[in-house]
């Protein structure tokens, strides 16, 4: 596997949280073909030396992008892309389905019923 150094730009004049900076790049870099799946991402420290950003926002916005499934953590073998833009933005939606159900007293085994009586 390869270790890529995706190229990303941190406006610091933005509102944009940075972590959200960064991990929107990250994005971008796995939708235009930078990152595919399988490949490795360099470490989070390295990330944060080259944007001027502390470790701490760089491993949020890993974490952010792994939550959406487009990362995967492996110990020994770093931080690899596992997913597409597509794939990630489907399980964006379902966190936020989750979400909303448990703001509306639904719990997982409902929404699930819900999802499944769908066509």
């Amino acid at each position: 596997m390869t270790s890529i150094m995706v190229n990303v730009k941190i406006n610091r004049s933005d509102p944009t949280l940075l972590h959200d900076q960064v991990a929107a790049q990250i994005r971008r870099a796995i939708a235009d073909g930078e990152a595919t799946p399988g490949e490795r991402l360099p470490p989070a420290r390295d990330f944060a030396a080259v944007m001027g950003v502390n470790t701490n926002t760089v491993l949020r916005a890993l974490r952010l992008l792994r939550d959406e499934g487009l990362l995967e953590f492996r110990r020994g073998h770093g931080i690899n892309v596992a997913g597409t833009p597509e794939r990630g933005a489907v399980i964006a939606k379902a966190i936020e389905l989750v979400q909303l159900g448990r703001t509306s007293g639904y719990d997982r085994a409902e929404l699930v019923e819900i999802i499944q009586g769908l066509p």
